[in-house]
């Protein structure tokens, strides 16, 4: 076994440390597929998300307020966001994001090139002296404060339009991750 068949195999084997434990449905099957892959493995990957998080310059416990892999019901989020007791707190919608490691430089940028042309252009080649990693994040994404001095900014039909567009994002982002799916 050589080292990066040693560090998949370390990588794939250990827990979990993500905030819902496990892969998002939406893109367990592409990180199947890259894991079988002798040159390739995952090491992080999310499929997007609705997120509400406390307004915080660094990460600390219990950040997040609000979380959803899935299009989210307006209903629901109106309230969740009435629940919310924290002064300062800001929405996001984020993309679809995915760390594939690889064996050589050579198909790091075979990947990425492909990658690219079908829409993952905030992308790159993270490389080092043990491996290189090829880092694939969305475009689709919104991001605005909602709650400051413990008030709501906006009124609930901007929070409408702006969830339907988040909604519409994570449809896109996991067309993105469809089409990655047919590169493996």
């Amino acid at each position: 076994m050589d080292i990066f068949e040693k560090r998949k195999k370390d990588i794939l084997e250990k827990l979990d440390k993500s905030n819902i434990g496990g892969w998002d449905e939406k893109i367990v099957e592409l990180c199947n597929k890259i894991n079988n892959k002798k040159n390739f493995y995952t090491t992080s990957s999310c499929s997007g998300r609705i997120i509400l998080l406390k307004d915080k310059d660094k990460k600390a416990p219990n950040l997040f307020l609000f979380v959803s892999h899935e299009k989210v019901d307006f209903k629901k989020f109106i309230e969740a966001v009435k629940k919310i007791k924290e002064k300062e707190v800001s929405f996001k919608q984020e993309p679809c994001g995915l760390h594939i490691a690889c064996r050589n430089l050579d198909e790091a940028q075979e990947i990425l090139d492909k990658a690219r042309k079908i829409g993952w252009k905030k992308s790159g080649i993270i490389s080092s002296k043990k491996r290189y990693i090829i880092e694939l994040f969305g475009t689709a994404k919104l991001e605005f404060p909602i709650i400051s001095k413990g008030k709501v900014l906006v009124d609930e039909s901007f929070l409408r339009v702006a969830l339907e567009k988040a909604n519409k994002n994570l449809e896109k982002s996991w067309k993105q991750i469809k089409e990655l799916e047919r590169i493996f």
